[in-house]
């Protein structure tokens, strides 16, 4: 009985563990295919009782970012380097921003380098209290910046589409998911209908006759 307890107390701290392991900021796709072109996701988890009320993040030299998509209630404010390469880029809440339980996405697209081999995106977070959490240390660093490792090219990713590859992509993902769903809800719907059958059969079969 005791090693059963103390087994389940070893799964649930690894759980824990896992779980403030995983509360970083971080940068999605983890893997692109040089010389394409990418909807980058910064997810933003917010890790004490203050809100999180702005995120800066650093663009790495092997990605070329050109546009952002609008979150309501936040801004953002964009830096440029030499050649007019957009090198930084802040959002700002305007009410609340993210609270305890609560972690925030925000969404840019642009082109990878055609030479490019890794993405290190360098992140800080600012709470309401004052504190900035910098996410910039190495991939084994209590705060280690996200890492997006960068493919061979595949040649999909060329042209004029701007991310429209890894939107269909995304959309044909997701219609699969859907498609998986309603088979999978269909299919109980199913069972559990010829479950009722059976089980009415069963009790015809069983209803004692009266003489």
């Amino acid at each position: 009985m005791k090693k059963s307890v103390s087994l389940l107390l070893v799964l649930l701290l690894s759980l824990g563990f896992a779980g403030l392991a995983s509360a970083h900021v971080t940068v999605q796709p983890g893997s692109v295919p040089a010389g394409s072109y990418q909807v980058f996701t910064v997810r933003v988890p917010s890790e004490k009782d203050a809100a999180t009320t702005q995120v800066k993040v650093a663009i790495p030299d092997g990605v070329n970012i050109s546009r952002f998509e609008p979150k309501p209630e936040w801004t953002y404010e964009i830096e440029k380097g030499a050649e007019d390469k957009i090198v930084s880029v802040t959002w700002k809440a305007t009410g609340n921003g993210l609270g305890a339980t609560e972690f925030g996405e925000f969404r840019m697209q642009g082109k990878v380098a055609d030479d490019a081999k890794e993405l290190s995106w360098k992140a800080y977070q600012t709470y309401s209290d004052g504190e900035v959490v910098e996410w910039t240390g190495a991939p084994d660093a209590d705060k280690p910046a996200s890492i997006t490792t960068v493919t061979a090219a595949t040649g999909d990713g060329h042209g004029d589409g701007h991310g429209a590859s890894s939107g269909a992509a995304a959309a044909s993902s997701d219609a699969n998911d859907e498609g998986g769903r309603d088979t999978l809800t269909l299919s109980l719907a199913i069972a559990g209908l010829a479950a009722g059958v059976l089980a009415l059969i069963v009790a015809i079969v069983r209803k004692p006759k009266r003489g």
